[in-house]
């Protein structure tokens, strides 16, 4: 006995030995000090932008409060015309001279820098498009705030990463941390930010990853709850499940929460390519959005800013049936025109207004058909808003919990879960995609495809050729050699499919412009698949560790 109890300390010190060197190797206390300081700065940068959101508002509603339908309905309408205007002109400046991009950032830049290895977000950009979008959201455009904050703490956190010299995935990591400080502060929903960077951010749910982001949130949780308080962003009345025979109502809410949800992106994305055809300078695009957002707002002030007053109304029950139906449409469309004009803003919001707006029209029908049995319009509006906003973003599981922390209501969680679960599955039927995912295939980065498909789209053949030496004589390319030579910028598909058409195992990688044909490096088949290998073994590692 004697012996085993001498010996158990070595065997425990040989045991964990190794598991400490991995996580000092790892650098994870840099990284979770990181994380802190990147929780706290996101969260300061998030109560900042709020802020400046409030502070633009006084130039035409007089009043830095999120209470705008209260406020314009004691505005002139001169005035409630002149907001949106006013602003547009702004952003249009910003736009024009200060983003090379000609937009202003959002969420799938972010997912775009997590999934591009190197691809840094510019912390000048970023900051220059944080102030566009408060200006937007401030001068009354139809948008969310979350993105904008997302996209400004990923920012902030890459800028941090890029300084430590840290390996790609702990900067993937600060990433994800920045966005759930971000999410955690916006929403004053911790758990929530955690699962949103997981989900829709890394892709993944590592757990070298979760102690680094739990973190970063619960730092901008805390920040955010000291300075505006630790109250839900929407109060609701109480409600309760009346019968389970309402469950059959729920899923039929689900059902039609994503015909709202599809019809709402292909609204955004109409809008957009309609903006992007039109004769007009990029300048003049947020001022012609602001003169239709303003008119918009005259006859129908509920569309106005962010949208949270109108939606706790619905929440409440205070909106007729007739209304909550036409700010459907509404704010579907003033919404794709802000986003389409270039404003800056996001799209989590709107959503959570369209789907308020969708299941408190839905509960006051099926109250109509089924008195005994209907629950409160409430309930059916908190459903709705889970339902539309989950399929929006392709989010569910995050989107589900952020309802929850919002409304500070869990005593409906199998209904919320049903319904966004068979709006989510209805939209993947219809769609086959989250707003985010058509944003970056339309930039050509196809992310749902998997690792392997990023890898071959995006490692160039610059990645992997072999340089020639430095004393090492010109060569050119003989054009009648016939065989076919690749180009510093080819992707690693394209290389692969040149190699496997003529059976080639080495290529010639030649120069374009005026010294065109010079041959400045070769590329080689098994150094091509060998760094496609690696990468896929990295992004697994990555996913599991």
């Amino acid at each position: 006995m004697i012996e085993i109890l001498l010996a158990t300390p070595a065997r425990i010190r040989q045991w964990m030995t190794p598991n400490i060197r991995a996580y000092l190797e790892g650098r994870q206390p840099m990284i979770w000090s990181l994380s802190l300081v990147i929780g706290l700065s996101v969260a300061m940068a998030a109560i900042g932008f709020r802020m400046l959101i409030g502070f633009v508002q006084l130039y035409w509603l007089g009043d830095t409060t999120e209470q705008v339908l209260t406020l314009s309905r004691s505005t002139p309408w001169y005035m409630i015309l002149a907001g949106p205007v006013i602003g547009g002109i702004v952003v249009g400046i910003v736009i024009s001279r200060f983003l090379p991009s000609r937009r202003t950032g959002g969420v799938a830049d972010v997912i775009e820098a997590r999934a591009l290895a190197g691809r840094r977000l510019s912390l000048r950009e970023g900051l220059v498009s944080a102030f566009a979008t408060a200006f937007s959201l401030g001068s009354g455009a139809s948008a969310g705030r979350e993105g904008p904050v997302i996209h400004l703490g990923a920012t902030l956190a890459s800028a941090i990463g890029e300084r430590m010299s840290l390996p790609d995935w702990s900067r993937r990591t600060l990433l994800a941390a920045g966005v759930a400080s971000a999410i955690s502060a916006s929403f004053n929903a911790p758990i929530a930010g955690v699962l949103f960077a997981h989900e829709v951010i890394l892709g993944h749910y590592a757990m070298r990853a979760f102690v680094p982001i739990v973190i970063s949130s619960a730092a901008g949780a805390i920040l955010s709850r000291a300075w505006f308080g630790d109250a839900a962003a929407f109060i609701v009345p109480v409600y309760q499940i009346t019968s389970y025979f309402e469950f059959p109502a729920f899923a039929l809410l689900g059902v039609i929460c994503a015909f709202v949800a599809v019809a709402f992106q292909f609204a955004l994305f109409a809008a957009d390519y309609i903006a992007r055809r039109a004769p007009v300078p990029v300048w003049a695009l947020p001022i012609i959005g602001g003169v239709m957002v303003g008119l918009l707002g005259i006859a129908f002030p509920h569309i106005l800013g962010v949208g949270y007053e109108t939606t706790d109304l619905a929440l409440w029950g205070q909106l007729p049936l007739v209304l909550m139906l036409t700010l459907i449409v509404l704010k579907a469309l003033a919404t794709s025109i802000t986003l389409a004009a270039r404003f800056g803003g996001g799209i989590f919001s709107p959503s959570l207004y369209l789907g308020a707006m969708t299941g408190g029209a839905f509960g006051i029908i099926a109250a109509s058909a089924f008195p005994d049995l209907a629950s409160s319009q409430a309930l059916y509006s908190i459903l709705g808003m889970g339902a539309v906003a989950g399929a929006v973003l392709g989010a569910p599981i995050s989107t589900t919990v952020i309802v929850f922390e919002l409304t500070g209501g869990y005593a409906l969680s199998i209904a919320l879960l049903l319904t966004v679960a068979i709006a989510h599955g209805i939209t993947q039927a219809l769609h086959g995609h989250s707003y985010f995912q058509w944003q970056l295939e339309m930039r050509g980065l196809f992310v749902q495809d998997g690792p392997h498909r990023a890898v071959l789209r995006n490692v160039r053949v610059m990645d992997f050729m072999t340089l020639p030496e430095d004393d090492a004589e010109p060569e050119y390319y003989d054009t009648e050699s016939g065989t076919p030579t690749l180009k510093l910028t080819d992707t690693l598909e394209t290389a692969l499919r040149t190699f496997d058409a003529g059976g080639h195992t080495r290529l010639p990688v030649v120069t374009e412009g005026e010294d065109e044909g010079r041959i400045i490096g070769w590329a080689e088949q098994a150094k091509a698949v060998t760094h496609f290998n690696r990468r896929l073994i990295a992004a697994s590692e990555e996913e599991h560790r």
